[in-house]
């Protein structure tokens, strides 16, 4: 990482502390400058949007930081249904217990929604080449294909850590009934 770069890093760590200490609407950008220790002049060259663009910055840089944290949660997992029900488990408690996240979502939902925007897309992307491996060691539905199934397991498990609709996803024997009786239904045979 060059210098820059951990300028950058080392601004929205402080904002990213400036948010979880202050909240989000008393957050400012000289809070984020002092807190870096740059001056107000290098934060509008790192971020010349000003304020909406480093709070857009650090939602983006913490979903990023998020993914990496879930991959090293279910990266050693060893079958498909082991790797969607821990991914599920671990994504769900770590939003559930983000209090910076939450503060946001109550606080300024649509700038959580918007700095997202963009990155749905290659998440889903990732998440399914990730889903694929363990796709092509198990047995299919006959018709089923891997890029199908893992686009589609993409999008759902994406979908359920956001909104678990009715299921108790805090539960691991809701989270494995989930992923057999609807994520995995159709995909692999039935038992």
């Amino acid at each position: 990482m060059g210098p820059r770069a951990e300028t950058r890093e080392a601004i929205l760590e402080a904002a990213y502390g400036c948010i979880a200490q202050d909240g989000i609407t008393r957050t400012s950008v000289g809070d984020v400058a002092r807190a870096a220790h740059v001056s107000r002049a290098s934060m509008y060259r790192y971020f010349p949007g000003g304020r909406g663009e480093l709070i857009e910055a650090v939602v983006v840089w913490e979903y990023q930081r998020f993914f990496i944290r879930l991959y090293e949660a279910v990266c050693d997992a060893e079958t498909l249904e082991e790797v969607i029900e821990r991914g599920i488990l671990v994504a769900r408690r770590a939003i559930a217990d983000h209090e910076v996240l939450q503060v946001m979502l109550r606080a300024h939902p649509e700038a959580v929604e918007s700095a997202l925007r963009a990155e749905v897309a290659p998440t889903r992307t990732l998440v399914a080449e990730f889903l694929a491996p363990y796709l092509e060691q198990h047995e299919l539905a006959p018709g089923v294909e891997v890029a199908g199934a893992s686009s589609f397991l993409a999008r759902m498990v994406l979908s359920y850590m956001g909104s678990p609709g009715r299921w108790d996803l805090e539960d691991p024997a809701e989270v494995s009934r989930l992923v057999r009786t609807e994520l995995l239904a159709g995909i692999v045979p039935a038992p």
